[in-house]
Order: structure tokens, then sequence, then C-alpha cells
């Protein structure tokens, strides 16, 4: 075998360079790709690593509004069921005390007759006794006008008693 010609050997030793300067270049582009992959995984996990640190914070807060809201529910239900309880407890009394009021209620209803009554027999009082029977006295025929504590229905009339004003009630 001859030995190739010159013009040959430089073209192709210039297509060796070609190819070791394209391959090189290559291998620069994938180093750059491989540590802008590198740069972007330790960015996602990185960033990832935030989201669930993010995360767990917001489940723990979540959890501690929870508890709060649980323990103010239970406050809240102890509130309901002593106010029921003072409830029932004035309606009871209410339901004692409604039997008195509604007497109340009458003696105020009477309060004014009864007001009346007094005053009339506080006048009687002020005036006094009839004067006793005087043969010369104007009115000495008359029958005797002494007020009595029975009624006429009772029959014989010699046993009425004469009535005494006072403040005996």
């Amino acid at each position: 075998m001859s030995a190739p010609p010159p013009l040959q050997i430089r073209e192709a030793n210039a297509h060796l360079v070609a190819v070791h300067r394209r391959a090189a270049e290559l291998e620069a582009r994938l180093d750059a790709a491989e540590r802008t992959v590198r740069s972007q995984a330790e960015r996602l996990a990185h960033h990832d690593e935030q989201l669930r640190a993010a995360l767990d914070e917001l489940g723990r807060a979540k959890d501690r509004e929870i508890a709060a809201l649980q323990e103010q529910l239970l406050t809240s239900e102890a509130t309901v069921h002593s106010l029921q309880a003072a409830v029932r407890q004035r309606d009871k009394l209410i339901r004692q005390l409604q039997p008195r009021a509604e007497l109340l209620q009458d003696i105020c209803r009477q309060r004014p007759p009864l007001a009346g009554l007094l005053a009339a027999l506080a006048e009687a009082e002020r005036l006094g006794p009839l004067p006793a029977s005087d043969p010369g006295h104007p009115l000495s025929g008359a029958p005797s006008l002494l007020l009595a504590n029975s009624t006429e229905e009772e029959g014989d009339r010699d046993h009425l008693q004469p009535a005494v004003f006072g403040t005996t009630v």
C-alpha cells in the first residue's frame, strides 16, 4: 500500500481537527447543560424543602386552631348547660311564686274598697257612741238606732249586741 497523498492527509487532519473541535464543543455544552440541570435540581429540591416546611407549619397551625376551637366549644357547651340549669331553676321558682303573685294581684284589686271601708270605720270611731236615751230628748220616743252585728234573718231581735267600732282589722 502506498502512502496517501499529502493533500488527502491535510484534509483528513483538518477533518479530525474539526471533529475534535465539534466533540469538545459538544462536551462543553453537555457540561453546561449538566450544571444547569444540577442547579435547577438543587433549586427545586430547596424549593420543595421550603414548601414541605410551610405545609408542615400550616398543618401545625391548623391543629392548634382546631384544638383552640374545641376548647372554646367545650367552654361554650358548659356555659349553655349552666344557663339551662339556671333557667330550669328560675322556671321552678316562677311556678312556686305564681300562686302568691295571683293572691297579691287579688289583694291589690280589693284594696280600694277595703280602703273605703277602713275610712268609713275610722269616721264612725271619730263620731263616737250614740248618746244615752234622755226622756227630755226630742227623739226619746223613737226606736233605738243601735247597729247590730247580726242579721234580721236570725229571728229574735232581743239578743242583738250594739256594734262597737274599732281598728281590729
